[in-house]
């Protein structure tokens, strides 16, 4: 959604979209919501806040997101993948997950796909995440695996889920066969998890 310049100028000078913004700060904070973590985002974003405000709110995101991980990790609980903040803390993960990846730390980025596939209560997200730990694991570059494997045109922009991506070049089931020998190693790295809960 391109916003065009003129309005943003206008967004700069405009008493209640700042106040909103102010409001949704302290909410975020109070409320320690990563949901309205990414809002805030979106609108500094709009307005082109200075580089070190994003950052700063991008950090919120991010410690929030991993800090409802490692307790969900604790009470063997998942990310409940209709609730919005369950949603906006996976998605932090799953970012900084592909950003990892994209800087090629394969090692990072393939535990946190694993993390996200044992950590999300949602059928074809665990196998989505499957698919991503299974191309780091082969080897394929980001680049690779964002241009030969991933199906962009069929992406629904209406779907709250669609910042995970879930849609290949070929149908999952299909890939997570070829993958068969990764995703048996990814099992076995997970059953860690399920030991440290069993305890």
């Amino acid at each position: 959604m391109e916003i065009p310049d003129i309005h943003v100028e206008e967004l700069k000078k405009d008493p209640e979209f700042l106040a909103n913004i102010e409001r949704l700060e302290k909410e975020c904070r109070d409320e320690q919501s990563i949901a309205k973590g990414y809002q805030l985002l979106d609108a500094r974003l709009i307005i082109e806040s200075p580089e070190d405000e994003i950052n700063e709110i991008f950090t919120f995101i991010v410690n929030n997101a991993f800090d409802k991980l490692a307790e969900n990790l604790t009470a063997g609980k998942s990310f409940d993948m209709s609730d919005v903040e369950d949603i906006a803390a996976a998605r932090a993960i799953y970012e900084h997950a592909m950003q990892r990846y994209s800087e090629n730390d394969m090692k990072g980025a393939k535990e946190m796909f694993l993390v996200l596939n044992y950590t999300m209560d949602h059928a074809d997200l665990k196998d989505a995440m499957m698919i991503h730990a299974c191309s780091v694991m082969a080897g394929k570059s980001f680049e690779d695996f964002v241009e030969s494997m991933v199906d962009m045109e069929s992406v629904d922009v209406h779907n709250p889920l669609a910042f995970f991506i879930q849609n290949f070049t070929q149908p999952t089931d299909i890939l997570l066969t070829m993958f068969s020998k990764y995703v048996k190693q990814g099992e076995e790295e997970l059953k860690v998890l399920d030991e440290s809960k069993e305890q």
